[in-house]
């Protein structure tokens, strides 16, 4: 294995296409609540569109070789972008700062996680979340069926605030340091 890790521009997002998709086919195969939500999210429906709405982004990918193996996606956005037509992520009135942080794709292929890959980019995103000093909060959003991750986030020191959609996401809650 030859890894290597990119922070890449917004305009660059295109790279992330392939495994954005492959996140939400491995979503749909965990989940035992509503798995047909899933079905019409994408790149274009949900790493576009957040993208594009946030304050700042920060996307990281990992190649071995030429080959995109995993990538990271986190950002700032204003509050209030987390209650839409979709859901209402949380209580608004419990975020002191108007942006909030979020650690909002994260996916490494099968054949490369247990390398250390997923704490490095883990570290990675919040180490840039964290210079932000107008950001008190941070989420992590996991779909339900996806034990693995929720365990990874619980062990980083995110707790479970609360579930929505009647669990088919488990809504994970930071402080910051």
């Amino acid at each position: 294995m030859d890894l290597k890790y990119e922070i890449i521009s917004d305009e660059e997002i295109e790279s992330c296409r392939d495994l954005c998709n492959e996140l939400m086919a491995f979503q749909k195969s965990k989940a035992y609540i509503t798995p047909e939500r899933f079905d019409s999210m994408n790149f274009e429906t949900r790493m576009v569109p957040s993208v594009k709405s946030a304050l700042k982004n920060y996307t990281v990918i990992v190649k071995d070789g030429e080959k995109i193996v995993a990538y990271v996606y986190s950002n700032i956005s204003p509050k209030e972008a987390y209650s839409n037509d979709f859901a209402t992520f949380f209580d608004l009135s419990s975020v002191n700062n108007n942006n909030v942080g979020c650690l909002s794709q994260f996916y490494i292929k099968d054949e490369y996680r247990k390398y250390g890959i997923g704490s490095k980019l883990f570290n990675m995103s919040m180490d840039w979340l964290k210079q932000y000093d107008d950001v008190d909060d941070y989420f992590i959003f996991v779909s339900n069926g996806n034990t693995n991750a929720l365990e990874f986030y619980k062990a980083k020191g995110f707790h479970v605030s609360h579930n929505i959609l009647d669990g088919f996401i488990t809504v994970l809650r930071k402080k910051a340091e």
